[in-house]
C-alpha cells in the first residue's frame, strides 16, 4: 500500500517479485520431501496454497474496516487500502498465473493444486471479497459517516446550488482537461491504462439515430471526491457523466457506464544479456504500460451492447469481468481518511526518541557515535523515532570530518529522502560513499533510476548489486576514525531507509560497534560491490547461500534440546511463511513436542493444529494501525535464547532470489527485547486472528470478562510511558 498500513509494499508487501532473470515461466521447482527425514505419508496437503492464502490476509484487512470499534475514517482507509492491496494482487500473481496457464504449464503448486484449479477458486473468492467490499462501502460506511455530518453522494441526491456549483468546477477545471475519444473507422479503440478509471459512452446523432461509442478518462489530476462544501463530496465522475454534452455537441448521450481495467504489469529484463542494467530496465518500463489486460471491472448496470464491446476490444474473457455498484475504484477513500476529523482517527501518535540517543540536559542532539560505542542500540520503529536514530546517524556520518566513509543499501526511500542528501553531502565532502541502489524494487523502479543517477552525480558509488539476485536487505556502515583506531558502526534492520514509511510500518534495527557483526558486514558489502563470493560469516546469514540452511540448523537445535529435556521453543514473526524445507522443519519439531509460534501478517502456507503433524503449531497474525513488516527468528537454545532479526521472509524469493541478511542480537538483554514483544503477541488477552489447519482465519476471543488488548495500542502506550 502506498499511502498507509498495507502495501502492496506493495509491498515490501506480501507479493512476488515483479522483475526476474527470465526463466521458463518462472515456476518454482515441485518440491519434494526427504522422506527419510520427515514421514509425509498422509499429509500431501500439508501446505496451504499462497495465493489463496494471500486473499485471505486481504481479507482480514477488510475485516478492519467492517470493525465498529477501529475509528471510521481508518475504516474508510482499510477500504482504499483493500483496493490497492488487491489491484498489486491481480497485476502480479493473477497475471503471472495466466500466462503459465496460457503457455500451458501444467505444474502443481506445493498445495497440490493445478494452475487452472488456483486460478478458478482465486476468482470465486476474489469475486466475493470485491463484492463484500462494495456492501460494506454502501451498507456500513457510508450510513455511519453520514451520522457524523460527512455525506458521499450522487449526482442525484445534489440540491440546485451543489448543482450550479459543479457546473462551475467542470468548466472551468474539469473541462479543460479532459479528452474524449471516439470509436470509428477512423478512431480505432483507444488505449486503456492499468487502474485508470473510464467512462464509457454511447452517444447517438439525433438526425440519424446511428450510435457512436466514446470513452472519456477520469483525470487522475484531480481529486476523486469533489469537495461541495460542508463535508459533502461527490464522486468525479458523476460531475464528468452529467455534463457530457459539452463534450459532446450536437450528440444525444444516450448512456454512461464506468469501467476499470487492470492490466498484467509484471516484468522480465534479460540480465544476463543486457549490457546496462539501467537502460534494459528503463526500456521494460515503457512497455510495462501496454500489458495485457486481467480483470475488467463494470457497474452492474451497464449496457450489454457496452460491455460487449469493452469485452472483445479489451480482449478479456467473460470470466475477467467483474459486475459491481458503483463507485469503482475505492482508492479514492484515502482523501476522505485524511479529512480534518482527529475524532474520527486513531489517537495522534508521535513516535520518541530511544533512551539511549534522548539527550538527558542539553537540547542539542545526541552524538550517535558516543552512544553506540557505550551500548548496542536495538530500535523499535516506528515507536522509536527513524529521524532521532537511524536518519540521525546518516546525517552526522555526512558531517562528522572522522568519518571515512559511507556504504549502505536502498531498496526503498520516500521522494524526498533526506537519507539521500545525506549520502549526496558524504560524497560532495569527500568521503568514499558505496550505494548498492535496487533499481528493480517493484513498481519504485522509475524513482530508484532517478536517486541512482543523482547519487552518481554527486560522486557515489553506486553499484547495482548482483545479476539475478534483489539486493534487499538493509544495511548501513560508517568507517570512523577514532583516537584508538578505525571502527566500524553498523545499523542492521528489518525495513526500509524510509522516513514516511518508518512512521507506519514496524520494524526492528540494530545499531552497534560489534567487531565480529561490523566485520561480516564488511566482507558482503565487498561481495556485493566486487568479485568476492566470500559466503562464510560469524555473526550474520546471508541469502542466497545461508539462510534457509541456517534457519534449518536452528530448528533442529532446537529439537535437541528438547529430547535432552532442555527448555526448547521456535518462535517466527514475518511478513510471509511459504517456503516449504522450512515449513517441514518446523512439522518436524512440531512433532517431537517443540513448541512453534508464528506471527505472520501476510501469507502462511503452514497447517497448525493437524493431529500427528503439527499439534504443537500456532499460527497468529496481528493487523492494524501500523503495518506489521519487522522479521524475528528466536530461539529458546536450551534457556539461553537467541534472535535473530533481518530483512528475510521464509519465501522462495527471499531464499532464493535475493540478497538477505540476518543478524543474531548480540546480547541476551536484545534478546529478551524482542522475545517481550512476541510474548505480548502470543498472550491469550491479545486481538488477533489465528489460523485453523483448514486455511481459514478466525478472530480471538476473550477468554474471560476483560476485553482483549490491541498490541500496538499496549506498545505505544508503553512508548508514551517510557518518554
Amino acid at each position: 500500500m502506498s499511502t498507509d498500513t498495507f502495501p502492496a509494499d506493495a509491498s515490501e508487501g506480501p507479493l512476488e517479485s515483479t522483475l526476474r532473470v527470465v526463466a521458463p515461466f518462472d515456476v518454482d521447482p515441485p518440491y519434494e520431501a526427504e522422506i527419510d527425514d520427515l514421514d509425509t505419508a498422509g499429509f500431501e496437503d500439508r501446505f496451504l496454497d499462497r495465493e489463496l492464502s494471500w486473499l485471505r490476509f486481504n481479507q482480514r484487512v477488510l475485516e478492519l474496516a467492517e470493525n465498529p470499534e477501529v475509528p471510521l475514517l481508518e475504516r474508510a482507509r482499510f477500504l482504499a487500502i483493500f483496493t490497492s492491496n488487491l489491484d498489486e494482487f491481480f497485476m502480479v500473481r493473477v497475471a503471472g498465473l495466466k500466462r503459465r496457464i496460457a503457455a500451458g504449464v501444467a505444474v502443481r503448486s506445493a498445495s497440490g493444486l493445478m494452475p487452472k484449479e488456483v486460478m478458478a477458486q482465486i476468482w470465486t473468492e476474489a469475486a466475493q471479497l470485491m463484492a463484500r467490499q462494495a456492501q460494506v462501502f454502501r451498507d456500513q460506511l457510508i450510513p455511519a459517516l453520514a451520522e457524523e455530518g460527512i455525506q458521499l453522494v450522487r449526482w442525484e441526491d445534489l440540491d440546485r446550488e451543489e448543482q450550479r456549483l459543479c457546473k462551475k468546477l467542470f468548466k472551468e477545471r474539469i473541462f479543460p482537461v479532459l479528452t474524449p475519444l471516439a470509436v470509428d473507422p477512423a478512431h480505432p479503440f483507444p488505449y486503456i491504462s492499468g487502474l485508470s478509471l473510464n467512462l464509457a459512452v454511447l452517444v447517438a446523432n439525433p438526425k440519424t439515430g446511428k450510435e457512436h461509442f466514446a470513452r472519456v478518462k477520469v483525470p487522475q489530476s484531480l481529486t476523486r471526491f469533489i469537495s461541495l462544501g460542508n463535508q459533502r463530496f461527490v464522486p468525479l465522475e458523476d460531475v464528468i457523466g452529467e455534463h457530457l454534452r459539452r463534450l459532446f455537441p450536437g450528440m444525444d448521450v444516450r448512456a454512461v457506464h464506468t469501467f476499470r481495467v487492470t492490466r498484467n504489469e509484471d516484468l522480465e529484463v534479460e540480465e544476463d544479456d543486457a549490457e546496462n542494467l539501467l537502460k534494459a530496465l528503463e526500456k521494460e518500463l515503457l512497455r510495462r504500460r501496454f500489458g495485457p489486460p486481467v480483470r475488467l471491472e463494470v457497474e452492474e448496470s451497464i449496457d450489454e451492447r457496452v460491455l460487449n464491446l469493452l469485452v472483445s476490444e479489451l480482449g478479456v474473457r467473460e470470466d475477467e469481468v467483474v459486475r459491481l455498484p458503483g463507485p469503482l475504484d475505492l482508492r479514492g477513500l484515502h482523501s476522505i481518511a485524511d479529512l480534518d476529523r482527529q475524532d474520527l482517527r486513531f489517537e495522534a501518535f508521535l513516535p520518541s526518541t530511544h533512551r539511549l540517543l534522548a539527550p538527558v540536559e542539553s537540547a542539542s542532539p545526541v552524538d550517535v557515535f558516543k552512544a553506540v560505542s557505550r551500548s548496542d542500540v536495538l530500535l523499535h520503529h516506528p515507536y522509536d523515532s527513524f529521524s532521532t536514530s537511524v536518519q540521525r546517524f546518516i546525517e552526522q556520518a555526512a558531517a562528522d570530518p572522522h568519518v571515512l566513509a559511507i556504504k549502505q543499501t536502498l531498496y526503498r526511500t520516500s521522494g524526498d529522502s533526506p537519507i539521500i542528501d545525506a549520502l549526496v553531502d558524504a560524497a560532495e565532502a569527500g568521503k568514499q560513499v558505496l550505494v548498492i541502489v535496487e533499481i528493480k524494487a517493484r513498481f519504485d523502479e522509475q524513482a530508484n533510476i532517478r536517486w541512482a543517477r543523482k547519487l552518481e552525480q554527486a560522486g557515489c558509488h553506486v553499484v547495482y548489486g548482483l545479476v539475478g539476485l534483489k539486493t534487499h536487505c538493509k544495511l548501513a556502515m560508517v568507517v570512523r576514525e577514532e583516537p584508538d583506531g578505525i571502527r566500524r558502526y553498523t545499523h542492521i534492520g528489518t525495513g526500509n531507509y524510509n522516513p514516511k514509511t518508518a512512521r507506519m510500518y514496524e520494524d526492528f534495527g540494530l545499531l552497534t560497534t560489534d567487531e565480529a557483526i561490523g566485520e561480516d558486514i564488511a566482507h558482503l558489502f565487498n561481495n556485493l560491490s566486487g568479485w568476492s563470493r566470500n559466503a562464510e560469516y560469524d555473526q550474520i546469514m546471508v541469502a542466497p547461500d545461508s539462510v534457509r540452511s541456517g534457519l534449518i540448523d536452528r530448528i533442529r537445535a532446537e529439537i535437541a534440546h528438547h529430547q535432552a529435556g532442555l527448555p526448547a521453543r521456535v518462535r517466527i514473526k514475518a511478513n510471509s511463511v511459504v517456503d516449504e524445507a522450512v515449513i517441514d522443519e518446523l512439522y518436524r519439531a512440531s512433532r517431537a513436542g517443540v513448541p512453534v509460534d508464528l506471527l505472520i501478517r501476510g501469507i502462511c502456507a503452514a497447517r497448525p493444529g493437524v493431529p500427528g503433524l503439527s499439534e504443537t503449531m500456532r499460527v497468529r497474525s496481528v493487523l492494524g494501525r501500523f503495518l506489521e513488516h519487522s522479521r524475528i527468528y528466536w530461539f529458546e537454545n536450551g534457556g539461553e535464547p537467541q534472535a535473530w532479526i533481518g530483512s528475510a521472509d521464509m519465501m522462495h524469493r527471499n531464499l532464493d532470489r535475493r540478497v538477505e541478511v540476518l543478524v543474531k542480537l548480540p546480547s541476551a538483554d536484545l534478546s529478551d527485547e524482542v522475545g517481550a514483544v512476541l510474548d505480548l503477541a502470543f498472550d491469550p488477552g491479545t486481538s488477533a486472528w489465528e489460523l485453523g489447519p483448514d486455511g481459514t482465519w478466525a478472530q480471538t476471543k476473550p477468554v474471560g470478562d476483560e476485553p482483549l488488548a490491541n498490541l500496538q495500542d499496549t506498545l505505544v502506550a508503553a512508548h508514551h510511558r517510557r518518554r
